[in-house]
């Protein structure tokens, strides 16, 4: 029998410490933005490259990294990915320029894409399969905590020190991780691996970072644009191309076989389905309550921390469910409990109090932690310990893809429906297109111009577009709850019940 370190729980705080470093720095950037446009002097496209250069590196890199995770071994590899992270973090506190900001950017998004992914691969080597359930449940505590904290300490620096503080941030934690990691982490590895697949590398690498750019690009450049069909296109025949060559290859980089199997495949698809609805709410809410409701950073993302409340609540009664009843049942209730707090949180009006507010969040935060647990548990439960990085990068690189076209399809629905309702009458040319492009520029041309009608129509206009994109996310939520009441095995077909486990141990 294999035996398991004594001191996992402590392993399992050192891999949370690594995943909330990056999950603080995914939204604590969105705050630092305005700031970065003045006193670096950054136009729209280099602000747009500083976000884009950090997401095609990360969603490119995944695969690779996790299969080469698996191969030299699991703890080289995440504490290189940890060091890159830090260091990249450090030396982006203090660029001076545009270009070396997104210079540092990407290198950041390499480092990411170690840490978003070997994690969750070491899990099923230190942890057994009743125990799993657990691990991840924090996992996922973990990576949920950075989205209501970014906007808190992005925000809090920013009144109190300079821009560079908000990366700078990321060093302590990074190095506290890389400590605790490099004395805590037991040494694991694939003993079998065969040789380097770099053109598997190289084609997935390609693939992913084309169609990621493509659905990037799309709300902006149209998703008929040549552009977009261009990289989409491309992105999609590499990837198909990957496929194509891993099916023959001796030694493949990613056992694709895993796709067919139905609890890593719809464990997966319904962990990003739920990160879809997730998104579909950040990307709404934050920009409610600062432009239409008038909140500072730091009041929003405090007024987003009952969701992290509801999901370290979720995870744990994930956990528990997914070891009584297995993974559909709470896989089902969970994307239900979504549906309803999304359904729930399509009412908000312009002047809706907030405690309505934070109690669908909530809602929505015990949604997301009781169908992760189990979605997550299914996928993973799935993968040979030795393939365990590959197997959790191919996990993570179809939620990165699907949380950019999640993100990319809400952007185009949101801003299609703000621009029809908007009403510009009066207004001349170019402060009409300026209104139109969002609700903060809407909001501001009402003040300059004095006219309390255009403020009004942005504010409504607004809303109204935020509930198309929750009813859409909440139909999603429901297609995935369909899927997995159908398709989503409960258990692995060796995996006993709790009782019938006792019953053999007797």
């Amino acid at each position: 029998m294999e035996s398991r370190p004594t001191h996992r729980y402590w392993v399992l705080g050192a891999l949370m410490l690594s995943m909330i470093v990056v999950g603080l720095d995914s939204t604590v950037l969105n705050v630092a933005l305005p700031t970065l446009a003045t006193q670096l002097h950054a136009t729209t496209s280099q602000l747009q490259w500083i976000v884009d250069a950090y997401l095609l590196v990360l969603g490119g890199l995944m695969l690779p990294l996790g299969a080469l995770a698996d191969r030299v071994g699991r703890k080289p590899v995440l504490v290189a990915g940890v060091v890159v992270f830090t260091l990249g973090s450090l030396t982006a506190a203090y660029v001076t320029s545009p270009g070396w900001l997104i210079a540092t950017r990407a290198v950041m998004g390499m480092g990411a894409a170690v840490v978003l992914t070997v994690p969750l691969a070491v899990l099923p080597t230190i942890f057994t399969p009743a125990e799993r359930p657990r691990a991840i449940a924090t996992m996922m505590v973990a990576m949920g905590l950075g989205l209501p904290l970014g906007p808190i300490v992005g925000g809090w620096l920013l009144q109190h020190f300079w821009w560079g503080s908000v990366f700078l941030i990321n060093v302590p934690i990074g190095v506290l991780a890389l400590v605790a990691l490099a004395l805590l982490l037991p040494g694991s590895r694939d003993t079998a691996a065969g040789r380097t697949d770099l053109v598997g590398a190289a084609l997935s690498t390609a693939g992913l970072v084309a169609l990621v750019y493509g659905v990037v690009e799309a709300p902006e450049r149209g998703w008929t644009s040549g552009a977009v069909l261009g990289l989409g296109g491309l992105g999609v025949v590499l990837l198909a191309g990957f496929a194509w060559w891993e099916s023959r290859v001796t030694d493949p980089m990613i056992d694709l076989t895993l796709l067919g199997r139905p609890r890593f495949g719809w464990g997966t698809a319904c962990a990003t389905i739920a990160s879809f609805a997730m998104l579909g709410m950040l990307f709404v809410i934050p920009l409610y309550l600062q432009a239409v409701r008038g909140n500072d950073p730091l009041g929003t993302g405090l007024r987003l921390l009952p969701m992290i409340a509801g999901l370290i609540v979720g995870a744990r009664i994930g956990e528990r469910a997914t070891v009584r009843l297995g993974n559909r049942v709470p896989v089902v209730a969970g994307l239900g409990v979504i549906v309803a707090a999304l359904g729930w949180g399509s009412t908000v009006a312009v002047d809706t109090v907030y405690l309505p507010i934070a109690c669908w969040l909530a809602l929505l935060g015990l949604g997301m932690g009781l169908t992760m647990t189990p979605a997550m548990d299914a996928a993973l439960g799935e993968v040979p310990p030795e393939r365990s990085g590959s197997g959790s990068a191919l996990t993570m690189a179809l939620r990165q893809v699907g949380g950019a076209l999640g993100v990319a399809v809400l952007g185009s629905v949101l801003n299609a429906v703000y621009t029809q309702r908007l009403d510009v009458t009066g207004l001349p040319a170019g402060a009409a297109a300026t209104a139109r492009e969002s609700v903060a520029a809407g909001l501001a041309v009402a003040r300059r111009t004095g006219s309390t009608a255009l403020a009004d129509s942005a504010a409504q206009s607004y809303v109204h577009a935020m509930s198309t994109v929750m009813l859409t996310s909440a139909g999603t939520a429901v297609l995935g709850m369909v899927l997995a009441a159908i398709l989503l095995p409960a258990r692995a077909a060796t995996q006993t019940t709790p009782q019938e486990s006792a019953t053999i141990a007797v």
